[in-house]
């Protein structure tokens, strides 16, 4: 029998939620969503999932994330009940659920957690910088650059990022894990032959590398089948900025961290420049996007949303003054900016890529994978019962 959470309402507003209980079910939303189809009334049964309090159902449910938040269900509801900005706190709702540390649920409902998690790791980086960091030398190298690998050689370095790499391998992965068993798992009336789960592994890597389910938005004004907006652009340069900037970081930092300066066309430098330049126009954008709130999908930010900017827009412009102070000969800024780099990239990364938002860009592929795991699924076979001879 489904469990009922009668305070499931007020949960959800600790995770963004508005006033979802005044919804009467009217349809709007779902006659307007390109999501929505014959089997699935999207969003509407999420939001009915919602006012009744059915939290197992809800975990077990990928609808979430296969919504992108255009904002035309938000825009059409009578009653104002915000289904898109549901869908958006049900998302971190579900991160919170899907993560076993109980950490997640406590970074998006509590600021205290939230920002001593940030200040906490901050001072670890600086702590371990007072003690262990090398020769600060004024020396320059014979192009006229720094020496950084004086300063924080970049095997010390190294291995920091593999140890920090293999923290967030294990709780992301473990999560994902928790996800696959609440939605997959836990479908007792199905059964997923082996081969299927490699046939489907397409749409997984597909949609991690291009996000292109977020190109369904507002599809319904076009036809098209995807619509390549300047949102999802943005978007897009904004991920892959950032994972370039993940890699280089965590396998080819001997490469990336060097006290070479290569000439502007270097792949290093190349790479380098589109990993900033991606995180700077996504930064702003989505900066400028909340604070002028004019579409329906920048009106409301929780405070994640604020902090994971910010977070992203230090990493980027302390990222930079390292590259110029480097490359410009001029020692101690390099150094001193070097560690506040560092001070705020690695909160960044061990809070949002396992416990927040950057979750996302692994929870959004993984859930349309385990989706098209069930619709290619077999139905389960009854157990055999034999007869009792007494």
């Amino acid at each position: 029998m489904a469990q009922i959470n009668p305070d499931f309402a007020k949960e959800l507003k600790e995770y963004g939620a508005f006033d979802f209980n005044a919804c009467y079910n009217c349809g709007n939303c779902t006659a307007v969503c390109s999501l929505s189809d014959e089997n699935n009334s999207f969003p509407r049964k999420m939001i009915r999932l919602s006012v009744l309090g059915l939290e197992d159902e809800l975990q077990a449910s990928v609808d979430p994330w296969l919504c992108y938040y255009c904002g035309e269900c938000s825009e059409t509801c009578p009653q104002q009940t915000d289904p898109g900005e549901l869908m958006m706190s049900l998302r971190r709702y579900l991160t919170a659920k899907y993560d076993w540390t109980g950490l997640a649920g406590k970074i998006y409902t509590s600021k205290v957690w939230e920002f001593g998690a940030i200040i906490f790791l901050a001072a670890v980086i600086l702590l371990l910088f007072i003690f262990f960091h090398g020769p600060m030398t004024t020396e320059l190298t014979a192009d006229g650059g720094v020496k950084l690998n004086t300063f924080a050689p970049w095997k010390q370095i190294e291995i920091g990022d593999w140890i920090m790499a293999g923290f967030l391998a294990f709780f992301l992965l473990s999560n994902i894990l928790n996800m696959y068993l609440k939605i997959v798992v836990s479908r007792k009336d199905i059964h997923i032959p082996i081969k299927v789960y490699f046939a489907e592994l397409w749409a997984l890597v597909l949609h991690f590398a291009t996000q292109l389910q977020f190109s369904k938005c507002d599809t319904e004004l076009t036809g098209k089948k995807y619509e390549f907006s300047t949102y999802w652009i943005i978007h897009l340069f904004l991920m892959t900025s950032y994972v370039i900037m993940l890699v280089m970081i965590m396998v080819f930092l001997p490469w990336f961290q060097t006290d070479n300066i290569y000439e502007w066309w270097h792949p290093q430098r190349l790479l380098g420049y589109y990993a900033t330049i991606g995180l700077t126009v996504g930064v702003v954008y989505f900066f400028i996007e909340r604070m002028k709130k004019a579409s329906e999908k920048s009106k409301h930010s929780h405070i994640t949303d604020w902090t994971f900017l910010v977070l992203l827009f230090l990493t980027t412009i302390t990222g930079i003054l390292v590259h110029f102070f480097r490359i410009y000969g001029l020692p101690y800024a390099t150094y001193y900016m070097y560690v506040f780099h560092l001070m705020v990239l690695f909160p960044m990364l061990m809070i949002e890529v396992p416990f927040s938002k950057w979750s996302h860009l692994a929870y959004r592929p993984f859930a349309i994978y385990f989706n098209n795991l069930i619709k290619a699924a077999q139905p389960a076979k009854a157990k055999n019962i034999v007869p009792s001879l007494a």
